[in-house]
């Protein structure tokens, strides 16, 4: 097996709801000498660009369509010209940073990319947005969570989570039937594994990450999220 994987990290600021968070990222390269497919390229194009080198950029790939996931998305793409995948329940989410373009492949759950010699598996974990995937490749026993899961649990948006019932109900039923070894390389933070995680599943739905004594619930009646984030549940539509 020639596939491998490489991390690059960059910083930037994030602006939800008038406010501005500082945020790092990581970007994910999966591939080999020849060719590779670009996870969530969250800015700094140029950077990200300089770690894959000569190799030919096949896809890029967006777990969700949020700025700090499809910062650099276009552009990145455009070197070689490559396709960008999303989901198409985020497409709305990516025109607030991308309003004259849409990706080129709408991503289904348990939709396939090749690369190198391994197989990438669409994996969908609504709940941070509507159109929220994970990645997961079974030959290099990793997956890649985006915001759906990181070291410290599940992600936030802005310090608060969007529909933590849904998020909570992905990382369970699609996540934790992973092998315990496998290796979770999310979005932000430093990677962990599900076998790390998944023993503290049953204090997150108790309501240990909100202080509560029961999972809260999702979303509003006019589709607001926590966050103030207004998501449309029931139109996919751009």
């Amino acid at each position: 097996m020639t596939a491998r994987i490489e991390r690059v990290v960059t910083e930037g600021v994030v602006n939800v709801d008038g406010a501005e968070h500082k945020v790092e990222n990581n970007t994910w390269i999966i591939g080999d000498d020849a060719e590779v497919i670009v996870i969530d390229p969250a800015r700094d194009a140029e950077t990200i660009l300089s770690s894959v080198g000569e190799r030919e950029v096949l896809a890029v790939v967006c777990t969700c369509g949020l700025p700090d996931h499809v910062g650099g998305a276009i552009e990145v793409a455009a070197r070689d010209e490559a396709v960008i995948a999303l989901n198409r329940k985020d497409r709305r989410v990516w025109r607030e940073t991308w309003q004259e373009t849409y990706p080129d492949i709408d991503m289904e759950d348990e939709g396939l990319f090749g690369v190198a010699d391994v197989e990438i598996e669409v994996i969908a974990t609504p709940g941070i947005t509507q159109g929220c995937v994970c990645l997961y490749v079974e030959a290099l026993g990793v997956v890649f969570t985006g915001k759906t899961l990181q070291a410290d649990g599940p992600g936030k948006v802005a310090g608060e989570y969007p529909a933590l019932a849904d998020q909570l109900t992905a990382i369970g039923e699609r996540l934790f039937t992973l092998p315990h070894d496998t290796r979770v390389l999310p979005a932000h933070g430093e990677e962990t594994t599900i076998g790390d995680l998944e023993p503290r599943f049953d204090d997150w739905l108790s309501g240990s990450l909100t202080g509560e004594t029961t999972a809260p619930e999702g979303p509003l009646s006019d589709g607001t999220k926590v966050a103030g984030i207004k998501l449309d549940l029931d139109d996919d539509r751009p």
